[in-house]
């Protein structure tokens, strides 16, 4: 399973959302995603089942005591504070895409700096 963690602010739009995504996919060398995946709150925004729903995948989310189980490569203190972790789009990858799963493509930023994205990939799923 290969998927999207996203995390992005109240003022993101649509846009942000799909600029982090195509950088994080560009990081990852392209590929498909299997799913778009953020904090459960968060996964019920409009914007974010809008990306869902156009890149014809499902839109995921994933509970803050799982997020906080994730240690990340990239750590913000905004986002410890807030979410338990380090960097909500990573540790969202991390969680949905399973026990073995690492990172493809850690955080990026979209140009506007009002979302971010990261790509984590289970590889164990790919081997069997």
């Amino acid at each position: 399973m290969r998927v999207a963690g996203l995390g992005f602010r109240a003022a993101a739009d649509l846009a942000s959302l799909q600029d982090a995504l195509r950088l994080a996919l560009e990081g990852a060398n392209g590929g498909a995603i299997d799913a778009l995946v953020t904090e459960a709150a968060k996964s019920r925004e409009k914007v974010f089942q809008e990306l869902a729903g156009l890149m014809g995948v499902p839109g995921l989310g994933v509970t803050q005591e799982d997020l906080q189980k994730m240690i990340t490569p990239t750590q913000s203190q905004r986002i410890q504070d807030r979410f338990g972790t380090g960097s909500l789009c990573e540790a969202a990858a991390l969680v949905a895409a399973g026990p073995h799963a690492r990172l493809v493509a850690p955080r990026v930023v979209s140009g506007d700096g009002k979302a971010t994205a990261a790509i984590a990939q289970n590889f164990e799923e790919t081997q069997t």
